[in-house]
């Protein structure tokens, strides 16, 4: 009973679904046919609405992908061919100011607030939902924590440095010219140039040897006085006057000796 009355419910439905399939088809192609003048005029909307929020009006050269949120007195200040990717969120209250070089990608969901100051060097990118904040809140006794004003110091980045995806740069931090900042690392100390931190709290990132560097051999001469005798895997026990090379590798939590004796 039930299916026969769906049945007859959707009997009717072909010749909506029909005339829906004919529209879809008309706008879609009217879309396609327009996709780059619409995306031309959403950059310039994009553009101009993003300069009417800042004190600095924005380079020509600077492309912005799409919506901005801009908090505060907007002290920000772009330069040359910057990228901006949609939903951004810049604030400054009090003192603080957003100074961005040139040739700045800033990724997706990127938060950069600021007290005091924030100053981003040239070529620097940043990954998506990264956060810059140059404030803490503060502690005072008796006082409401939300009441209780901010600490703050400056953050300077700078130049060619690549901040990771969701990485968190704290108050009073420097990051030198060509450093790395690993995905959702929180940076809470200065990092120095050419470095890679990773982690949280984000301490240097430490490079892996290769198995020929981990490995090595040597050649000892085993002293009859100790009567000392060595069990090798697929050997007899060798006899303690044996001259033996011994050759370790390194793999993770495991010591290999290799022996072989030499007489």
């Amino acid at each position: 009973m039930v299916n026969n009355a769906r049945e007859r419910d959707f009997s009717s439905f072909p010749p909506v679904r029909r005339v829906k399939k004919n529209l879809s088809c008309a706008v879609a192609v009217f879309l396609r046919g327009t996709a780059n003048q619409r995306d031309m005029w959403r950059r310039l909307f994009a553009h101009a609405r993003l300069s009417s929020r800042l004190q600095t009006p924005l380079h020509e050269s600077v492309v912005v992908l799409g919506n901005t949120h801009v908090i505060g007195p907007g002290r920000v200040r772009f330069g040359k061919n910057v990228l901006l990717y949609p939903h951004l969120y810049l604030e400054t209250q009090m003192d603080g100011s957003i100074e961005v070089g040139d040739n700045v990608v800033i990724s997706s969901g990127v938060h950069l607030v600021s007290m005091l100051k924030i100053t981003i060097g040239q070529g620097t990118m940043i990954g998506e939902y990264a956060s810059i904040r140059d404030a803490n809140h503060a502690r005072s006794p008796g006082v409401a924590f939300r009441d209780a004003g901010y600490r703050s110091r400056p953050i300077t980045i700078g130049t060619e440095v690549w901040i990771g995806r969701g990485a968190a740069i704290l108050a009073g931090v420097t990051i030198g010219d060509g450093a790395t900042v690993g995905a959702n690392a929180v940076v809470t100390r200065d990092v120095p140039a050419g470095a890679t931190v990773v982690g949280a709290p984000a301490r240097p990132a430490h490079s892996r040897k290769s198995p020929e560097a981990s490995r090595g051999s040597r050649v000892i001469e085993l002293d009859p006085s100790r009567n000392a005798g060595i069990q090798a895997q697929g050997h007899s026990e060798l006899s303690s006057s044996s001259r033996v090379e011994i050759e370790v590798k390194s793999r993770p939590r495991i010591l290999v000796i290799e022996c072989h004796n030499l007489r």
